[in-house]
């Protein structure tokens, strides 16, 4: 038999496909731009036939019709690796849970620890070899079908087709295949950076030399950093990212992203996970040959990052206290996002001999109320760490920069109150002398 009848064979109606699925199972949704929205939809339908379903999945902006048409969750119940927006409110509501992981660690979860009885993702239309592509979504993609015992392939037609490492499935592998009609691929608004972002982005930028690799985590910050990029004389920059964003795509245009210095891993090469952002960055990852995206167990390996000359990760935290503990995805107890890749790179940069990690926020925030909260505490009381004070290294804030490398608590404290807004700085020298963080000798 022939691929394209092979392919004939198993093409079903979305309703057909997930048949499948029975009560009790553990269903495997494809993260970000790979969720299969079809499938979706069609085992919504099935709710009634159906109880404690398991779906796990990630940074999904499309709604999920088995969580709309299920809240009271007497059907299903909906798993998340990392919150997007969508999904942060949908935890609010109590209607998705977070799953604690190290980005680096998820594809070895998938074969090792989890199990999966079907996986159902979106993919690029079968090529004439047999192959579908996980286009701007192969963070895991591999890793979960490896673990599957049904896979079953959606087939988008908008999704481009990208190179990389373990990127492709071929049609043998696969039971069932679906087609049919899809929108526009989702496109990330594009943050536009604040002053104190700028003032942040201009200390790390002025400390950056030509041919540096950038690892640049979400938010406001890229746009930022990738602002004062462009307004110096830097050139010669390269990625390896977990992320691919618009950020990197201004740097192209300009001519300033070359990889032309990257050695280390892939020289030449710019290296991602997945890309989340606008269609002119899924056109350009897809027409660029010097653009590859691996799974997570090579992009986020400390061992890889650890190898490339002169790295730089730069990365956003929620909040941090006077011990040096980062909270970078959750409010107290309310999940914000997720670990991710955070402390890969964060481990991998200090273990690397010219790598650089810098950790930057605001020093305050309003809240719905307007009114202001500093973002370096006496203590995280709820708030979950992130990144332990043992790992703890460049901390940036509008009001300077420390590196808590090898500090003492106390000299800890003293650095990390220098960062914070001036109007909270007396009381956190109270808090620091209340939990003996504050010598005589310390400076006010």
């Amino acid at each position: 038999m022939n691929i394209f009848q092979e392919y004939k064979n198993k093409l079903r109606t979305p309703e057909e496909a997930v048949q499948v699925v029975r009560s009790g199972d553990w269903v495997d949704y494809g993260g970000t731009l790979s969720f299969p929205i079809l499938l979706d939809a069609a085992l919504a339908a099935r709710k009634e036939e159906l109880e404690d379903v398991t779906v796990r999945s990630f940074l999904v902006d499309y709604p999920i019709q088995i969580v709309e048409q299920d809240p009271e969750q007497k059907h299903f119940i909906y798993n998340s690796w990392i919150l997007s927006s969508y999904e942060r409110k949908l935890f609010d509501r109590g209607l998705c849970y977070f799953i604690p992981m190290l980005f680096r660690n998820l594809p070895r979860y998938y074969r090792n620890e989890l199990k999966v009885n079907v996986c159902m993702m979106q993919t690029t239309p079968m090529d004439d070899y047999g192959y579908f592509n996980f286009s701007i979504n192969n963070a895991t993609a591999r890793a979960m079908i490896d673990a599957a015992d049904v896979i079953i392939l959606e087939i988008n037609e908008n999704l481009p087709r990208i190179n990389g490492g373990e990127q492709l499935v071929h049609i043998s592998e696969v039971d069932y295949i679906v087609e049919g009609e899809h929108g526009p691929l989702y496109e990330m608004p594009i943050a536009k950076p604040t002053r104190t972002d700028e003032l942040i982005a201009r200390q790390i930028v002025s400390r950056m030399t030509d041919g540096a690799v950038l690892q640049i985590g979400v938010g406001n910050m890229p746009n930022a950093i990738c602002k004062q990029i462009a307004n110096s004389d830097l050139k010669n920059l390269g990625v390896h990212s977990e992320l691919m964003a618009d950020a990197f795509l201004d740097l192209h245009k300009q001519g300033i992203l070359t990889n032309r210095s990257k050695w280390g891993t892939l020289f030449g090469k710019s290296v991602f996970g997945f890309a989340k952002g606008s269609k002119d960055l899924y056109d350009w990852v897809a027409e660029d040959p010097t653009m590859l995206t691996f799974p997570m167990d090579f992009v986020n390996d400390v061992r890889c990052i650890s190898k490339i000359n002169n790295f730089v990760s730069i990365n956003n935290c929620i909040s941090i206290d006077l011990y040096g503990q980062i909270a970078a995805e959750t409010a107290g107890t309310r999940q914000i996002s997720g670990t991710g890749g955070q402390l890969d790179f964060l481990t991998g940069a200090y273990d690397n001999t010219n790598g650089t990690s810098y950790i930057c926020l605001s020093s305050t925030f309003t809240d719905k109320n307007g009114i202001v909260h500093s973002r370096i505490k006496p203590t995280l009381t709820g708030d979950i760490v992130t990144d332990p004070r043992s790992q703890t290294n460049i901390i940036v804030t509008e009001y300077g920069m420390e590196n808590l490398a090898g500090s003492t608590s106390w000299q800890r404290a003293e650095q990390l109150i220098r960062l914070a807004h001036p109007d909270f700085r007396e009381d956190l020298i109270k808090a620091a002398e209340e939990q003996r963080l504050w010598r005589r000798s310390n400076k006010r």
